[in-house]
């Protein structure tokens, strides 16, 4: 079992930033690919970034390459997300994910995080 906590959402301005956590707990996630979804009311689900946790390469959804970056901290057994420039429509709650592959067979979820951006 992967034990996920998230940390760090908030209120902010358009064009501010936020730092997103995830602390992981349990066994390694070495093996895993560390992803951040994040969903609105009656949309689904919708995946924003992943890292995968030996080696470090990252993946992005168009609409936030260049504005955050995913990354971790194997000392810490922390993924964060740095956004940068937030826009309104990146207004969500934001969840932290482990899982075998890059955007799918997610086992494990954190509790999300509310980022609200405000215009």
């Amino acid at each position: 079992q992967v034990q996920l906590v998230e940390s760090g959402g908030g209120l902010v301005q358009a064009g501010g930033s936020l730092r997103l956590s995830c602390a992981a707990s349990g066994r390694t996630v070495d093996n895993y690919f560390l992803g951040w979804f994040r969903q609105t009311p009656g949309k689904g689900r919708e995946f924003v970034a992943v890292i995968r946790w030996s080696g470090g390469a990252t993946f992005y959804v168009d609409s936030v390459k260049g504005r955050f970056t995913i990354s971790r901290d194997n000392a810490k057994n922390t993924v964060y997300l740095q956004m940068n420039s937030l826009k309104p429509e990146d207004t969500a709650v934001y969840y932290c994910a482990a899982g075998r592959g890059w955007f799918a067979n997610y086992d494990y979820w954190g509790q999300g995080t509310q980022v609200t951006v405000s215009s």
